[in-house]
C-alpha cells in the first residue's frame, strides 16, 4: 500500500513575541485547534532553513525545506519565475527577472512601474522584444512589472542592484556591473539594453496614456538576478515518491516546482494573499493525494501580513489556514485507507515589528496515524523547541518526512 505525503507550508508564519499580543508570537495567540492537535499528536522540532551566506527569501527557504542544496542548485529567482512561465532554459543561456520600473530624469521613482497592470506591460514587452529582440536577448512577458529577459551566451558573474531597493535614488550608480573581467561583455550589453529601452519606451502610446491619467509610466527596464538553468533533479529521483503536485498562487514556488518535477496544479482564486480561496487549495490537495505520492501545499498570506506589520491580519491568515486547511486535510485523510503523513510549517519568519524576513529556526510538526508523539502539546515557535526532532538543518527535514520515524536519537 503507497503511502502519502503532505507538507502544509504556511509562509512567513512565524514571528516573535509582540506586546500587544501580551508577549505572544501570531502563532501563539491565534486559535489553532488542528495544527495543536497534530503537534500534540505528532512530533515537533525547529528547522534552519537559510543556509549561512544566503538572504532569507522565500525561495531559498522553500528549496530548503524540500532538502535541497542551496549551493549547488540556486540560480537565482528570474530561472525559477522562467520555469513557471513555460520558458525552457537551454545550456548558454542566461535568465533574469526584468522590471518595468519608472525612471524619470536621473531617478528610479519605483520598481514597479505605478504597479502597471498586466495588459499595458504586455504591450510593452512585446513591443521591446520587437524592436530589441535578437540572437542574443529575448523579452517574455509576466504579471505586471515582472518580466523575463533571456540571455544567449551571458555571463552571470555580474552585479545587479534589486530595484526595490533604490527607489528615489538615481539608477546610473546602480546600473550593472561585472563582478568578473569576463563578464565586462555582458555588463556593457545590458547597460546598453537598459539605456536603449528608456529612448524606446518614453513616447510609446500606453505610456502617454498613462501620463494623461496620472499614473507613473513603464519608463525603462530594470533586469537582475541573473542565473542559469538549476542543476535541480527532481525529488522522485532523491526520495521514495513516485509521482508529486505543486499548489501555490506564488511563481516562484511554482518554478522550484517545476524542476522538482511537480506538477503545477493552479486554483481558481488562489491570490497569494488573506483573501485566497483556503477551500479550493483544500480540495485541490485532497484530489491531487488521491493520485499520487506527495503535495507541496503553499499558503502565501500570512508573509504578506507579515510584510503590511498587520498584526490582527497575520492572526486571522494563521487561523484561516488551521480552520480551512488543516482540518479538512487531517478530517479527510483520516478516512483513508491509505497512511498519510501530514507536515505543518512556515518556510521563514516574517515578524510584524520589522515587516521583513528573518533567518531564525522555524517550528515543524510531523504526524501519521503511527507514529510515537513528544511532549509538545501546541504548535508554535517556543513548544517546538521542547520536541523529539531537536534542530535540523539541510535535508534532515524531508527525510524526516518521507521517514518519520528513522529520526529517534
Amino acid at each position: 500500500m503507497s503511502h502519502k505525503t503532505i507538507i502544509i507550508l504556511g509562509d512567513g508564519m512565524a514571528d516573535e513575541p509582540i506586546p500587544a499580543l501580551g508577549d505572544k508570537t501570531t502563532l501563539q495567540a491565534a486559535n489553532t485547534p488542528y495544527m495543536d492537535l497534530l503537534a500534540r499528536k505528532g512530533r515537533n522540532g525547529l528547522l534552519h532553513t537559510v543556509p549561512t551566506g544566503f538572504a532569507p527569501g522565500s525561495e531559498i527557504a522553500n528549496l530548503s525545506v524540500l532538502g535541497y542544496d542551496l549551493p549547488a542548485v540556486f540560480e537565482g529567482r528570474g530561472v525559477l519565475e522562467a520555469a513557471s512561465m513555460g520558458v525552457e532554459l537551454h545550456s548558454g543561456e542566461m535568465a533574469m527577472r526584468c522590471n518595468l520600473v519608472c525612471i524619470e530624469g536621473d531617478q528610479l521613482i519605483n520598481h514597479s512601474a505605478g504597479h502597471i497592470s498586466s495588459e499595458e506591460a504586455e504591450e510593452l514587452i512585446h513591443f521591446l522584444n520587437e524592436n530589441l529582440g535578437d540572437e542574443t536577448f529575448q523579452f517574455y512577458p509576466g504579471v505586471s512589472y515582472r518580466h523575463l529577459l533571456k540571455m544567449q551566451g551571458g555571463d552571470k558573474r555580474i552585479e545587479c542592484t534589486p530595484p526595490h531597493d533604490i527607489p528615489e535614488h538615481p539608477f546610473r550608480p546602480y546600473l550593472i556591473r561585472a563582478s568578473h573581467p569576463d563578464a565586462q561583455v555582458t555588463t556593457d550589453a545590458l547597460n546598453r539594453l537598459i539605456l536603449t529601452s528608456q529612448e524606446l519606451l518614453c513616447d510609446h502610446p500606453v505610456n502617454r496614456k498613462r501620463i494623461k491619467e496620472g499614473k507613473h509610466p513603464a519608463s525603462s527596464i530594470w533586469p537582475w538576478s541573473p542565473g542559469y538553468r538549476p542543476q535541480m533533479k527532481p525529488l522522485s529521483e532523491i526520495y521514495p515518491i513516485r509521482s508529486g503536485a505543486v499548489i501555490s498562487a506564488v511563481d516562484l514556488i511554482r518554478g522550484i516546482g517545476v524542476y522538482a518535477g511537480l506538477e503545477v496544479i493552479m486554483v481558481e482564486g488562489a491570490t497569494g494573499l488573506y483573501d485566497t480561496n483556503y477551500e479550493g487549495k483544500a480540495e485541490a490537495a485532497l484530489k491531487a493525494l488521491k493520485e499520487k505520492d506527495f503535495v507541496y501545499l503553499h499558503v502565501e498570506a500570512s508573509d504578506e501580513a507579515g510584510h503590511e506589520g498587520d498584526v490582527d491580519l497575520k492572526v486571522k491568515t494563521i487561523e484561516y489556514l488551521d480552520a480551512r486547511i488543516v482540518k479538512t486535510i487531517y478530517e479527510e485523510t483520516l478516512n483513508w485507507d491509505e497512511p498519510v503523513t501530514i507536515a505543518i510549517l512556515p518556510d521563514h519568519p516574517t515578524p510584524c515589528a520589522i515587516r521583513t524576513h528573518t533567518r531564525d529556526a522555524i517550528p515543524f510538526l510531523i504526524w501519521h496515524r503511527e507514529i510515537q508523539p513528544d511532549n509538545v502539546q501546541h504548535y508554535d515557535e517556543f513548544a517546538a523547541r521542547e520536541g523529539s526532532y531537536g534542530q535540523l538543518h539541510g535535508d534532515q527535514f524531508i527525510k524526516a518526512v518521507f521517514n518519520p520515524d528513522g529520526i529517534d536519537h
